[in-house]
């Protein structure tokens, strides 16, 4: 996904190279996993304290936009 590079990072040295929210070992799987099972952001948030707000939103708004982009015009 686009510019996300200031949101998400890939390092062999954290976890194993799994994408985490920048600045922190939190996976962005995590967030994922936490939307399906029902929790609200605000609960993510609460959940993992080193995971900014304005992160959560940013992978939220670049997935959308590629299901958008992936949908016939």
């Amino acid at each position: 996904m686009k510019g996300l590079a200031n949101v998400i990072t890939s390092s062999p040295e954290i976890l194993g190279g799994v994408p985490v929210f920048a600045g922190t070992r939190v996976p962005v799987q995590n967030l994922l996993d936490s939307l399906e099972e029902g929790d609200s952001i605000d609960l993510f948030l609460y959940d993992f304290p080193t995971v900014k707000r304005e992160q959560v939103v940013a992978v939220l708004e670049a997935a959308k936009q590629e299901v958008l982009e992936a949908l016939p015009a």
